[in-house]
């Protein structure tokens, strides 16, 4: 199985895959085919597919996230339920994350359900931290979601790095 951009399949193929994923993985949650074609026509999106390798066009999985010039949300990842916990949700994520980098992205932000131990336990081996809850985000179920975020760049706290302020700090308490 191989990584490949969404634009490297046929719309209609991906679309519908997409849609029929979604309604296997999520349920009532899922995206709609017209919601899933909005979502890939909207401003400023990278999505990924996990496909064959000798086959492009059957897609076992799909990732993406909306980049807004600081921040990559997270949008989805969905992979077919026969080829879970096989690494293919890794491979999306570490490829969304490179993508993101490339395009400039200082942070990735995602939302995940709370009820969800394999995707939270995937978001934390890749070094997202948890920040906030949010009652009641995924509906019609009502549950709770967390949202977690990664740093793509360092963060600047005044005029310094915050990974560099430990340091300059233990160089301070040196000299006294």
């Amino acid at each position: 199985m191989i990584i490949v951009g969404c634009n490297t399949v046929d719309r209609g193929i991906v679309v519908a895959r997409i849609a029929e994923l979604e309604h296997e993985l999520f349920g009532v949650g899922a995206w709609s085919r017209d919601a899933v074609g909005q979502e890939l026509d909207a401003f400023a999106r990278t999505y990924l597919l996990a496909v064959d390798d000798a086959d492009h066009t059957a897609i076992h999985g799909y990732a993406g996230f909306w980049y807004d010039g600081d921040d990559a949300e997270l949008m989805t990842i969905g992979v077919e339920r026969d080829c879970q916990r096989q690494g293919v949700a890794t491979r999306l994520l570490a490829a969304l994350i490179d993508q993101a980098r490339a395009q400039g992205a200082r942070r990735m932000l995602l939302e995940v359900r709370v009820d969800n131990g394999p995707a939270l336990r995937l978001y934390e081996r890749h070094g997202f931290r948890r920040m906030g809850l949010r009652k009641r985000y995924y509906q019609p179920e009502g549950v709770d979601a967390y949202t977690m975020a990664l740093d793509l760049a360092p963060r600047t706290v005044g005029f310094q790095s915050a990974a560099a302020a430990p340091q300059r700090n233990q160089e301070e308490n040196a000299h006294e």
